[in-house]
This record gives structure tokens, C-alpha cells and sequence, in this order.
């Protein structure tokens, strides 16, 4: 990580449509998608989906911190799922969960969190510290540009356009 780079990880439900949508972001230099949160070790694709690693599938987000703030980029990933459904049992595959690099991340996600909390929302999106982020295979990379998939538009949440500047 360079000067003019940064580091943010986001887990929000399938990894494949969310890398799609945050790799469109100005100011996003480089997404790659993996598994992180979790005990297995070098876990595969098969694995975690069983449900039985612990990890969830996170985007790994390399930006600008010059064009794109990691509070934009929060915002926007509270716009590209819904973090009222707690997908945490089950295995947490799925589970929302931002996975911060740096204290002031994390201090930045629990603010926004805390904030649509106030306003009511139910929210159950994790701040977790980063432990490792484990590499999905190369054929989960970049997968809805390389088969010409538009994932859908996502339906802009209310809670998105959170109070806090």
C-alpha cells in the first residue's frame, strides 16, 4: 500500500456482484474478491461454502484516498446490500462485515454503523479487525466482467444517505 493507496475490506453477501459495483466507484484502483473473518486456513470456494470456515466473502478495495474517501466507500457499501438481514448464523458466508486496516477505519464504520442504529435501523454489520484475507481463486476474480454479466441495479437503501458528514 502506497502513499496515494489505501485499503479497505467489505463483506456484504455473494462477492461476485458486489466487486462488480464497487470496482465501478471513482477512485476504486483495484478490487479482488476472497475469504476472511474465519479459522480455516487457505480455505477454497467448496469450503466455504459449507459453511463450516467461519469466513465470509469480502471484496478487497485498493483506492485513492485523494479521490475517495473510506466514508464514501462506507456509505456505499451500506448501499449496495441490506445489513438489517443478519445473515451471521448458518456459517456467516454472507454475514455484513467491514473488516477495517486501520484504527481510523474502524473508528469511521462504527460512526456510520451507530448512526443508522440511532435512526432506528437494525443493523448487523460487523467491525472487525482484518486478520488475513485469503485469495479466492482466479476464476471468482473479476467474474461478472469476464463472462459480460450486468448484475442488476441495486435498489439505492434508504439508510444510505446517513446523517453524518
Amino acid at each position: 500500500m502506497g502513499a496515494t493507496t489505501a485499503m479497505a475490506t467489505l463483506a456484504c453477501g455473494c462477492f461476485w456482484s458486489k466487486e462488480y459495483f464497487l470496482g465501478k466507484i471513482p477512485g476504486v484502483i483495484n478490487t479482488r474478491v476472497g475469504y476472511t473473518g474465519g479459522c480455516t486456513p487457505h480455505p477454497t470456494y467448496h469450503q466455504v461454502c459449507t459453511k463450516t470456515t467461519g469466513h465470509a466473502e469480502a471484496v478487497e478495495v485498493t483506492y485513492d484516498p485523494n479521490r475517495l474517501s473510506f466514508k464514501a466507500l462506507v456509505r456505499f457499501f451500506f448501499e449496495v446490500h441490506d445489513p438489517t438481514v443478519d445473515r451471521r448464523n448458518k456459517g456467516g458466508q454472507y454475514r455484513s462485515a467491514i473488516f477495517y486496516h486501520t484504527s481510523a477505519q474502524q473508528a469511521t464504520a462504527a460512526y456510520l454503523r451507530e448512526d443508522l442504529k440511532k435512526r432506528g435501523y437494525a443493523v448487523h454489520t460487523e467491525i472487525e479487525p482484518i486478520d488475513h484475507f485469503w485469495q479466492a481463486e482466479e476464476r471468482h476474480q473479476q467474474y461478472c466482467k469476464n463472462r459480460g454479466i450486468h448484475p442488476k441495479s441495486f435498489r439505492k437503501n434508504r439508510w444510505a444517505n446517513t446523517s453524518a458528514s
